[in-house]
């Protein structure tokens, strides 16, 4: 993956819309993506959770989608759009004890495809927000490149990577002696969305629910950059 800021995402946009085929695809290229040079303050964002049937995008399927427009001063909550779709593999009984999502209603629900149209034109000219954006790119490009043929790609700020940023990314301190000490004996903190979520004082909800995980992560971006960015912050060292 290219380090942040390194993809030029506004001209990026202007190039994928001549090449899409799927008029889908091309419309949500069309509608544009802003400068990573504006500041986070003034960018219009969407967060987004993708519920899986397990973590191997080339293995398992997409069960629900959810996502919910957000600012930093400010979350739609009443805007928030939820799809239930069926799977390209079966559901098993453990997905349906996580998700809280029943067998009827995954065989009530539409394919991908069928709400592929509504689902583009919802973030088109937004940057996604998401926890963990592996699951939401992976899992987002491989689906599309099974039904339409052709891959996507989307900027997404990654609320997971600004926590690794700040735990797992730091330059060693002390001696090799003491750094050898540590590792045996201090755990890694965790950068999981209920963890980094109770680092900032926001409440506990229960995970697994593609809304309430994008409203999670939304709060989370908030918390974030009113602790340790700006509003000023430009994209590029937010984005990937």
């Amino acid at each position: 993956m290219p380090e942040t800021g390194s993809i030029d995402w506004k001209g990026r946009f202007e190039a994928l819309a001549r090449q899409a085929n799927d008029p889908r695809l091309r419309a949500y290229y069309e509608a544009g993506m802003v400068s990573g040079q504006t500041p986070i303050k003034d960018v219009p964002l969407m967060a987004m959770d993708v519920e899986t049937t397990g973590l191997n995008p080339a293995r398992d399927g997409i069960v629900s989608i959810g996502m919910l427009p957000m600012t930093l001063r400010m979350i739609e909550s009443s805007k928030a759009q939820h799809w239930i779709v069926q799977p390209h593999v079966p559901l098993a009984d453990e997905s349906v004890t996580l998700h809280g999502i029943t067998h009827s209603q995954v065989e009530n629900a539409p394919e991908l495809l069928e709400v592929l149209g509504p689902l583009l034109q919802a973030i088109a000219g937004h940057v996604l927000v998401v926890h963990c954006r592996a699951i939401e790119r992976n899992f987002l490009n491989n689906a599309l490149n099974r039904l339409i043929h052709e891959p996507i790609e989307m900027p997404m700020i990654d609320t997971m990577e600004l926590e690794a940023r700040l735990y797992r990314n730091r330059k060693p301190t002390g001696n090799w002696w003491q750094r050898l000490f540590r590792k045996e004996t201090v755990k890694p903190v965790s950068i999981r969305l209920a963890d980094s979520r109770r680092r900032y004082g926001l409440p506990f909800y229960k995970p697994h629910n593609a809304v309430t995980d994008a409203l999670a992560t939304a709060e989370l971006l908030q918390a974030q950059i009113a602790h340790r960015f700006s509003e000023d912050s430009p994209l590029d060292e937010l984005w990937h």
